[in-house]
């Protein structure tokens, strides 16, 4: 793994790596080790794109060294808790995407419940998981005009990544499909229904 590890205050480190595949493998790792007792004061271990930040490191210094010497294995493709998530594909968007995959709507919900998607990171907004999985040929741009308020509930796609709008905010993804499912509730223990390394299944038939 060629990482590039920064200091990032006095107890915290910021790990690049070239990949979401890296950063999942390496947020496996450090969660596997911190389990372990092996991260003896670290607090958070936070995924992003490209990068995890640790903090709580109470010798930054020496676990940098020993960051840049791992060699995390891949994740296994059943890796993972897995949460099915069921997806009503009523999206506004959904007859545009079909036309950009060119296929049918029918054929999108297809592919997307034929997919195991994984949490990379989550952000935005609390419960929003950034969920890699698709192929790179379907990726897709946003909109040119993003949406002033995008329901809560809704399945949308972007770039490299599909997510599930926990709340109505503004958003520029395109909206293929809605669902009922509760992603943040501060009574739940977790709160978020996405966590990294979670895989997640969309189910339900298209139109």
């Amino acid at each position: 793994m060629r990482a590039r590890v920064l200091p990032a205050g006095d107890e915290a480190l910021l790990i690049e790596v070239g990949s979401a595949a890296e950063v999942a493998a390496l947020h496996a790792e450090l969660v596997r080790r911190r389990e372990a007792g092996e991260l003896d004061g670290v607090r958070d271990i936070v995924p992003a794109a490209r990068t995890v930040l640790l903090d709580g490191v109470r010798d930054p210094v020496a676990l940098a060294a020993e960051v840049a010497g791992w060699e995390p294995a891949p994740l296994a493709e059943g890796e993972g808790p897995l949460v099915t998530v069921p997806v009503r594909y009523d999206g506004p968007d959904l007859a545009e995407v079909a036309r950009r995959w060119a296929v049918t709507e029918r054929e999108v919900a297809e592919i997307v419940g034929a997919t195991v998607f994984r949490v990379a990171f989550c952000g935005f907004a609390p419960g929003f998981g950034y969920l890699t999985g698709l192929p790179e040929r379907l990726r897709l741009p946003r909109r040119a005009t993003p949406r002033t308020a995008v329901p809560a509930g809704s399945l949308a796609l972007a770039g490299a990544y599909a997510g599930v709008y926990p709340r109505s905010s503004p958003g520029g993804w395109q909206l293929i499909g809605s669902t009922d499912a509760v992603l943040w509730d501060p009574r739940r223990e977790p709160a978020a229904l996405f966590a990294p390394g979670v895989r997640v299944r969309f189910t339900g038939a298209g139109p």
